[in-house]
């Protein structure tokens, strides 16, 4: 029980619900692009290692382009989006 109430009051701060928030946004965002912008709808490769390598290519071809476009927009410090409140 000791584990389940700070887990609980990690969550609850204000930090953790701005955590929460930005990784639901940011691994949606990552698959949406890879579909759309990338045109990505399946696997080449069969077997478990090559579309485990054809996926970790895939993701360091995404990281490494998201990294550019921050560099170029020189938005390198800030990582989290904010909450809004209406």
């Amino acid at each position: 029980m000791e584990k389940r109430a700070e887990s609980l009051h990690n969550i609850t701060t204000a930090e953790g619900i701005l955590l929460r928030m930005n990784r639901s946004i940011q691994v949606e965002g990552a698959f949406g692009v890879l579909k759309e912008d990338h045109s990505f709808r399946r696997f080449v490769m069969r077997g478990k290692k090559n579309v485990k390598t054809e996926f970790l290519l895939l993701g360091f071809g995404f990281n490494i382009n998201k990294l550019h476009n921050k560099i170029q927009q020189d938005r390198c410090g800030c990582s989290l989006h904010e909450i809004k409140v209406a």
